[in-house]
């Protein structure tokens, strides 16, 4: 079921706008936050920090790195005010679309060139986007290093980012491509599955030591349809099932997957699903033809949205072993306004879309505490009928349980969505923020709450350390070094074993802080409720004796 979002290219957009700069003067910008220890995994359908509190991801879209310009659109604006913005608006977490082929220059070393930010027509260029420049030359930077600058400026603004591979080549319509492979590039040659997966590796390698990228979403929206004749899946379109074929989704993501967590081992793997599933249920496969002729069924498949339909996991979960931690689900969802789905065609209700797509889809993954979901691409035009009550009946959806997403998109210029900012790069659409609104992590009162333990988010944030009072990463609290000194004459401290996290309960909090002790990540530990058979040291001993009590319990 097609969904091919219409992203307008940069020159129809200047078009479309006056090439106004505007400086962002007298910003306040929060010193850095170097200690590098933001980083998150998962427990059940629940993401947590290195401390083990609960934390919600929620955010949107930023596109532009995907497509030919190779860089943010809007760069023809002042980049840091807009971002400055978005943090103030409470968007946390900024998921990027880019291309296999801008990593693959940037990993040669010869990063591919920008082109929107020099489209304004008010030289000196340099004006809006000063870092972007070599001051010497006053030649505009590169595309890596523009990028660099883009992830300083989010961790001074307390933003943490998603990077996606949105398709093989730099192409404004890069999405339609159904496949992480074969497409040629004008720098790279044919994108390659090893390119793809070597890419990733190296930018995991490149940030292991800044928190501010949290994740990795592998590809966006595989997709492709069975077809109507042969006995054989084509080789053309994303599949989902136990084989090791080059076009299994399931097989592809988890080899990627592995070759990231091995250069860092702390990120999040965001796996999207694919466009259509069998009724495997029925005996059907991907092999099965469209037509039955005699069997009577009307279709052998279960339909999407492009990269929605993760009915695959019920059959074949994604396994990365003992770093299914870092695995978080990833489906898209989108309302009538970009396609007209069956669902859609009755007077829909929360309920209904749930029985007639969401459940079977992705909800399920949620519901069962399989692992986490993030909606990757959720929105639309606000057109105060259907497409709206859709929006709005998701984000109450994905509030009433915890479910993290980032809504496409903050460009103005998506052609079947349109975003949160204008076409100035600078006026918000209030009703449609005012839509998004209420699903931003924020306190009863108000306060956006950010994912950095020390960077408040944007000015109307606190950090993560401040909302839940975490020990200062710069003076941790050593559990074997208590500040204040025993008394001799107290009886000796009660020893919880099990408790690991010393939060007074014995539970899959406790199983995960303990594994990423193991695997050599700081986090607040205690010790002696740690040596499950109590011989002096915490090693797998320990771990296999803390799963059995959770068992067993």
């Amino acid at each position: 079921m097609k969904k091919g979002k219409k992203i307008i290219s940069l020159f129809t957009a200047l078009a479309l706008t006056s090439t106004i700069c505007l400086t962002s003067l007298g910003t306040n910008v929060n010193a850095v936050d170097s200690n590098n220890d933001d980083w998150l995994h998962c427990v059940g359908n629940k993401i947590y920090d290195m401390y083990g509190n609960e934390v919600w991801l929620t955010g949107a879209n930023w596109f532009g790195f995907n497509c030919s310009e190779n860089v943010f659109h809007g760069a023809w604006y002042d980049v840091k005010d807009i971002l400055t913005s978005v943090a103030d608006k409470g968007i946390g977490f900024l998921r990027i679309p880019i291309s296999t082929e801008l990593l693959y220059s940037w990993m040669k070393g010869k990063p591919n060139p920008v082109s929107s930010v020099t489209a304004s027509n008010n030289p000196p260029y340099h004006v809006c986007n000063p870092d972007f420049y070599d001051p010497t030359t006053d030649d505009v930077k590169n595309s890596m290093e523009i990028f660099d600058y883009i992830i300083g400026y989010c961790k001074e603004l307390g933003i943490k980012v998603m990077i996606d591979v949105h398709s093989p080549d730099a192409n404004n319509s890069g999405h339609n491509y159904e496949l992480w492979y074969g497409k040629s590039t004008s720098t790279a040659g044919v994108v390659t599955t090893d390119m793809w997966i070597d890419t990733l590796a190296w930018l995991a390698d490149k940030y292991k030591n800044d928190d501010t990228i949290l994740a990795f979403d592998l590809k966006n929206e595989p997709h492709g349809k069975r077809g109507y004749t042969g006995n054989k899946c084509p080789s053309d379109i994303a599949k989902w099932d136990n084989s090791t074929d080059e076009n299994n989704w399931k097989y592809a993501a988890e080899k990627c997957a592995k070759a990231v967590l091995a250069k860092n081992p702390k990120l999040l793997i965001m796996i999207e699903g694919i466009e259509q599933y069998p009724k495997t249920e029925k005996g059907y496969t991907f092999d099965t033809p469209d037509i039955f002729g005699a069997s009577g069924d009307a279709s052998p498949w279960y339909g999407a949205w492009w990269g929605g339909n993760l009915r695959g996991v019920k059959d074949y979960p994604i396994d990365l072993g003992p770093l299914n931690s870092q695995i978080v689900y990833s489906p898209h969802d989108y309302g009538p306004s970009v396609y007209a789905q069956s669902w859609f065609e009755k007077d829909f209700t929360t309920q209904t879309l749930l029985d007639d797509y969401w459940y079977d889809t992705w909800a399920y993954i949620n519901d069962q505490g399989i692992a986490p979901l993030l909606i990757g691409e959720w929105g639309g035009h606000m057109d105060k009928g259907k497409n709206q009550k859709w929006m709005t009946l998701l984000r109450d959806y994905m509030i009433d349980n915890r479910i993290h997403h980032t809504f496409w998109c903050i460009n103005p210029n998506s052609g079947d969505t349109g975003g949160l900012i204008g076409n100035d790069w600078s006026t918000w659409d209030m009703e449609k923020y005012g839509l998004l609104k209420p699903a931003l992590w924020q306190t009863k009162s108000g306060k956006f709450i950010g994912l950095d333990h020390v960077i408040p988010l944007g000015k109307n944030g606190i950090s993560l350390g401040e909302y839940y009072n975490t020990p200062d990463p710069e003076d941790p609290v050593d559990p074997q070094d208590p500040e204040e000194p025993e008394d001799p004459q107290d009886p000796d401290p009660i020893v919880n074993i099990g408790d690991v996290n010393e939060d007074g309960t014995i539970d899959a909090i406790d199983f995960a802080v303990l594994k990423q002790h193991l695997l050599g990540i700081t986090v607040k530990i205690n010790l002696k409720n740690a040596d499950m058979n109590d011989d002096g040291s915490i090693d797998a001993i320990d771990f296999a004796k803390l799963k059995v009590l959770l068992l067993n319990n």
